[in-house]
């Protein structure tokens, strides 16, 4: 991990956070490698004990442009809970009205969850 060109930026958190670290590092070179998110920085989240992932998501509409988008990397093999996800959007400045929780497996699947605040009706 340490000779991966994405390890520079990660490093400190990675240190700060070594039981999250595998999921942060798989995450992250998901959405700069594959997603091509630009303008990413990375995030500490004390509250959750871990970081976050902040950058511009590319939209296929030319028309509305990118989308500034938050996501928290875990495990499959974390418990998460209501206030954890609370304690996550409450570490976030400005508050999102939405975040994403990246779930990483041992065969570097991600899946990303879209967490709302609150109950929100979903788009007809």
């Amino acid at each position: 991990m340490q000779n991966h060109p994405s390890y520079p930026v990660l490093s400190q958190l990675l240190a700060k956070y070594p039981a999250t670290g595998g999921a942060l590092f798989q995450v992250y070179n998901d959405l700069t490698l594959a997603q091509r998110w630009t303008e990413v920085e990375v995030l500490d989240l004390p509250a959750c004990k871990r970081a976050a992932i902040k950058g511009q998501r590319p939209t296929p509409d030319t028309d509305r442009g990118p989308s500034i988008c938050v996501v928290v990397p875990c495990s499959l093999s974390e418990s998460i809970s209501t206030s954890w996800l609370r304690a996550a959007f409450t570490s976030l400045d400005p508050l999102p009205s939405e975040i994403y929780v990246a779930i990483t497996s041992e065969d570097t699947s991600t899946v990303y969850y879209k967490i709302s605040q609150g109950v929100v009706k979903p788009p007809v």
